[in-house]
């Protein structure tokens, strides 16, 4: 009966923001920075965190801009720069805010930027507004 109710109203989210895969920014769960013995690094949930605070009020652009530096001191742990980065994934609550992302994305690649999906969600850890899923190229 419930799938039925279901079928006959219009959803409003593709998902629902109760359904969370972990609680509270702090949570790393069990997710790896490097898989196996690979030439990739691949870094998940960059969040537009400083000092350990999500920055949630900052527009989506400036918190792009604070994942990005997030992902710059991860490219320098390894000796690599931005154009070693093969692909990004960048989460959004509020796919209106695409085009700024945009510019902020282009900034810092400034000249051959990688591949990039950008999805639309409904919520993020800590309220954030952005986050980034990372590939680099380490050999």
């Amino acid at each position: 009966m419930e799938n039925q109710q279901r079928g006959e109203s219009r959803l409003d989210r593709v998902s629902e923001s109760s359904r969370k895969q972990r609680d509270g920014a702090e949570f790393v769960g069990a997710f790896g920075k490097k898989t196996g013995s690979s030439d990739l690094v691949f870094l998940e949930g960059l969040l537009p965190e400083r000092d350990g605070e999500v920055a949630r009020r900052e527009p989506p652009s400036r918190q792009l801009e604070i994942c990005l530096q997030t992902l710059k001191a991860e490219l320098d742990r390894y000796g690599k720069d931005p154009s070693d980065v093969i692909q990004l994934t960048v989460y959004l609550t509020d796919m209106d805010a695409y085009g700024e992302i945009n510019d902020t994305y282009e900034q810092f690649f400034e000249t051959t930027c990688p591949a990039r999906t950008t999805v639309g969600v409904c919520e993020l850890l800590g309220g954030a507004a952005v986050t980034v899923d990372g590939v680099i190229a380490i050999e």
